[in-house]
């Protein structure tokens, strides 16, 4: 056994299984390096003689995200996607041999992202998509080492306040909108509005999502269908702008930008990132002021988890009420009363 200098740094040789066993060499950048690995190799000789290290493996990063989505991600609705993210995100951080990847060299490339500015937010996600593609591979015994990224924490995100326009602001817009030279921006607007889809949702309805005074949300961002309600008024005016401007089954052509010079003109100021999704906002926020059940917000919304719905519940009139109630100042009024 001998760890002897190399151009490349601290070389191990070693026979783990006797003077005729495999022999092993494998180098390190550090000698401290290369000692641990000895005594690790001798440690596993010992308490299992035929113990013998797992063969090296030579695929890249890439390599493995080609596995993943031939294997796994063909099976998921945004497979494609994701894995166009993963093939990015390997590049970008030079497509490193996969059992050399560490925790390190992600948050190196994490920091990098974030001094670029790219948001906190994003970078768990893409935290998150690694993670998933090591733990899929793993459960497919295609990859037989431990998951990289397992003891990498997401970055803690402070939650802002979800901004919302109030009824005066609804209003002025709705009266801006129309202004512009798209015919759709408005009617867009209003159904966003009046059942809290997300702008894309709403964008890509088709004249058959509509019907009995219901909008049928199907392309969600959750993937799950859901119904929600509106009045006859809004439903018949649906049905005159897709007679009068719709193509094919489709109500609606592209907007976003025509929304944007409408909040633009109306001289709304809205916080980086919720442009369209403000009027998502306003729809929860003023459904719980008006004393909308969470329940029922949840189920509209379509939100998985409570968890997302309970950020507009503060809004509800007897939100947390018993504070006023039930503090002790309250109570040695009453006593003394």
């Amino acid at each position: 056994m001998t760890i002897k200098p190399v151009k490349s740094g601290w070389q191990v040789d070693i026979q783990p299984g006797g003077r005729d066993g495999r022999r092993i060499r494998k180098t390190f950048k550090t000698k401290a390096e290369a000692l641990a690995w000895e005594r690790h190799i001798q440690a596993k000789a010992q308490e299992t003689p035929d113990w013998m290290p797992a063969k090296k493996d030579g695929r890249r990063l890439l390599d493995l995200v080609e596995v993943w989505a031939s294997r796994h991600g063909v099976t998921l609705r945004d497979g494609e996607n994701t894995a166009t993210r993963l093939r990015a995100m390997s590049t970008a951080m030079g497509n490193p041999i996969a059992e050399k990847f560490t925790a390190q060299d992600f948050a190196e490339y994490r920091a990098k992202r974030l001094a670029d500015g790219i948001t906190q937010n994003n970078m768990n996600r893409e935290l998150q998509y690694l993670k998933a593609m090591f733990n899929t591979l793993i459960a497919l015994d295609v990859w037989t080492r431990e998951n990289p990224l397992s003891k990498l924490k997401a970055i803690k995100i402070v939650e802002k306040e979800l901004s919302f326009l109030t009824l005066d602001q609804v209003q002025h817009l709705l009266n801006e909108l129309p202004k512009g030279r798209n015919t759709h921006v408005t009617l867009i607007a209003k159904i966003c509005l009046a059942t809290g889809s997300r702008w894309g949702e709403t964008e890509a309805l088709t004249i058959h999502q509509v019907r009995n005074s219901t909008i049928q949300y199907s392309k969600t961002k959750s993937g799950k269908a859901r119904a929600v309600p509106i009045d006859v008024g809004l439903e018949l005016e649906i049905m005159n702008h897709h007679a009068e401007h719709g193509t094919g089954n489709r109500i609606f052509q592209s907007a976003w930008a025509a929304f944007r010079e409408g909040v633009e003109r109306a001289q709304i100021e809205l916080p980086l990132g919720q442009m369209t999704h403000v009027l998502r906002h306003t729809f929860a926020s003023h459904f719980m002021m008006a004393g909308g059940n969470i329940l029922a917000l949840q189920r509209i919304l379509g939100h998985q988890s409570l968890t997302m719905t309970m950020r507009y519940s503060h809004l509800a009139p007897d939100h947390l009420k018993e504070a006023r109630e039930f503090n002790p100042l309250t109570l040695c009024r009453r006593r003394n009363d």
